[in-house]
């Protein structure tokens, strides 16, 4: 039969130390009193440890500051992504998008998904686009009609909406427009020989895409209000 004790949970345990703080069996007395815990200092495992955890955060706080947020994998995503950082504050036509997809290298199939769903929803309007152009840019820049179209054509606009936009302006609009141009810019010809000022007033108008006839036309008004002799100037502007 076998006996408790030879049990291994009943296996003789080395003694330690008393109950009393005493040094067990074995223990080397170093021939006085043991330190204080304030005199023996912190424990090896807590010295430093704050300090430590203090610089790792930081340097884990340094390192999360300085990436970038990936983006997706998924090309749709990632065109998606793309989108809304570019229409963020700047409405843009579909075909600038789709310029700008194709320069990322998204695929052609994830491109044209997202693209037709940014349409759908109201986020891609050309339409609208363009008759906002043709406000902003007539009133602060005094652009005509033909320069509007212009500048709409290099953004992809469809030849159909950018005839509806720039019908928004008429000619008498256009007409009272570029007379204000020239009001504007008449004061710093004032000096010039008569022909030095015909050209410079009327290459003003022609580059912001008037037609020659209302230029001429609206420069030889202004210079005959101004004071100018209309048989002086029927010698240069002989048709107008």
């Amino acid at each position: 039969m076998t006996r408790r004790t030879d049990w291994p949970e009943f296996a003789e345990i080395p003694e330690r130390g008393g109950r009393d703080g005493g040094p067990g069996p074995g223990a080397q007395d170093s021939g006085g009193p043991a330190p204080s815990r304030a005199e023996a200092g912190p424990s090896r495992t807590s010295r430093g440890s704050r300090g430590d955890r203090e610089a790792r955060d930081e340097g884990g706080n340094r390192e999360k500051r300085g990436q970038r947020p990936q983006e997706p994998q998924d090309p749709v995503e990632r065109a998606r992504a793309i989108c809304l950082r570019l229409l963020t504050g700047t409405p843009r036509t579909r075909q600038q998008l789709a310029e700008a997809l194709k320069k990322r290298e998204i695929p052609d199939e994830a491109a044209e998904e997202v693209l037709a769903r940014f349409e759908d929803v109201g986020l891609i309007d050309d339409s609208a686009f363009a008759e906002a152009w043709v406000e902003s840019r007539h009133h602060s820049r005094g652009l005509a009609r033909r320069a509007l179209a212009r500048e709409l054509r290099t953004k992809g606009v469809d030849s159909a909406v950018i005839d509806e936009a720039v019908g928004m302006l008429d000619s008498e609009q256009e007409e009272e427009t570029a007379r204000a141009l020239v009001e504007r810019k008449l004061r710093s010809t004032r000096g010039l020989d008569r022909d030095r000022r015909l050209r410079r007033l009327a290459g003003m108008l022609a580059r912001k895409g008037y037609s020659e006839g209302l230029a001429l036309r609206v420069v030889r008004r202004a210079l005959e209000e101004e004071g100018e002799d209309p048989e002086a100037l029927d010698e240069h502007l002989p048709d107008v």
